[in-house]
């Protein structure tokens, strides 16, 4: 086998033990290779290569598949329908250095604030949706629905289990907290989500309510300082300081009138 051929073997070879280890075929992968060349079967490897890479390509679109019905993303809110030219330059840039994911290895948060339309949740649904695409696991719903089901399940002494279950998400996004006026048992709960997420697992959410605000969700000014402590350690902000979608669409109608 001439070098330039015996490169291209190397490299596919190498491929291919890749894709056998990652489906779990580590004896495969150990013998494979060794054994086609072996038997001067070398050139087989580019087609076994390529069935490989259909299979992975197809078992991850089954994943992502499965974690976007379980994610309750809106569906339309990606980023081919949100427009980033509208945002300022820093706040752009921050937005775009999220969408590898890497922000999700060592339980980074996110934190969106703003007024009522100016993007917030379109933003981090967007990023919910390349996420999956990434294969990372996220759920998307609004605070108080949360809140709720967090609530029941510890009357029913079953809060623990929930939080386990909610720790299959790489991201939970919390959309509109601070929306809905909790009591002092709902803010608990929350309270508790954040806690066990911290330096584990993202958390995301939306706001219209800054920092100096939040006495409203979680009640006492020690439990505020805590929650808000525990979410910006680790945090990405971003602050949609641009006009509302609302404002600027009566604004271009007018003018068109």
């Amino acid at each position: 086998m001439s070098s330039p051929a015996l490169a291209t073997s190397v490299v596919q070879g190498e491929r291919l033990c890749s894709l056998m280890r990652q489906f779990n075929l580590t004896t495969a992968a150990e013998e494979i290779v060794q054994r086609l060349i072996e038997h001067d079967l070398a050139g087989a490897l580019p087609v076994l290569t390529e069935v490989f890479e259909a299979e992975a390509e197809a078992r991850h679109q089954r994943r992502v598949e499965r974690l976007r019905r379980a994610s309750r993303l809106p569906p339309g809110k990606t980023l081919d329908t949100f427009d980033l030219t509208r945002l300022p330059a820093t706040l752009r840039h921050k937005f775009e250095s999220l969408t590898d994911g890497a922000f999700l290895n060592d339980g980074t948060n996110v934190l969106a604030f703003g007024l009522p339309g100016t993007g917030k949740s379109h933003a981090l649904a967007a990023l919910g949706h390349r996420l999956i695409q990434l294969g990372r696991p996220v759920l998307f719903v609004p605070t108080y629905e949360l809140v709720q089901d967090l609530l029941a399940a510890k009357r029913d002494l079953d809060l623990p289990r929930q939080l386990r279950k909610l720790d299959n998400f790489d991201l939970v996004v919390l959309d509109d907290i601070g929306y809905v006026q909790q009591n002092a048992e709902e803010a608990e709960v929350l309270f508790t989500l954040l806690a066990e997420r911290y330096e584990r697992r993202s958390v995301a959410l939306t706001s219209n309510l800054v920092f100096s605000e939040w006495d409203r969700i979680f009640k006492n000014k020690m439990a505020t300082s805590a929650a808000i402590d525990r979410l910006v350690h680790h945090s990405t902000i971003l602050e949609f300081d641009v006009e509302s979608y609302r404002t600027k669409g009566a604004k271009r109608r007018r003018t068109e009138g």
